[in-house]
């Protein structure tokens, strides 16, 4: 069991995904507050899944380069590991909301509250690219 965030700086996207299937389900929202994502709530996710490792978007330019939420996400990642003790992994995370919206749309669902179902991509991502 796996967990993928989708990290911004107002909302991050989770998702719980499995290597068995190679597949991921969007969770929830969490919160993000002046700069500070919301830990208790991530520990309580963290308590209730019990993943071997999580996997955060790193949000890169359409060139490859960073850009200015790269940092923020990767320090995400870097708290992440420390307070849980998780491997951490960094996926290229191009186009996943983007994604996610045409998934949703083909599937005759509202595009709304796209950030889990962005991690849920993005959890897929790696799994298929670690299988």
């Amino acid at each position: 069991m796996l967990l993928g965030f989708d990290f911004g700086t107002r909302r991050i996207g989770v998702a719980v995904g499995q290597r068995i299937t190679g597949t991921a389900r969007p969770l929830l929202t969490i919160r993000v507050a002046q700069d500070r994502p919301d830990w208790e709530a991530i520990g309580a996710l963290m308590a209730q899944w019990q993943p071997e490792a999580v996997v955060v978007g790193l949000p890169l330019n359409m060139d490859g380069s960073e850009q200015v939420i790269t940092a923020r996400a990767r320090r995400f990642s870097r708290q992440l590991n420390g307070r849980f003790g998780l491997p951490v992994h960094l996926m290229d995370e191009r186009l996943s909301t983007r994604e996610a919206a045409r998934r949703l749309e083909e599937d005759g669902r509202p595009v709304t509250h796209l950030d889990p179902h962005a991690a849920a991509v993005i959890l897929e991502s790696w799994l298929n690219a670690n299988a």
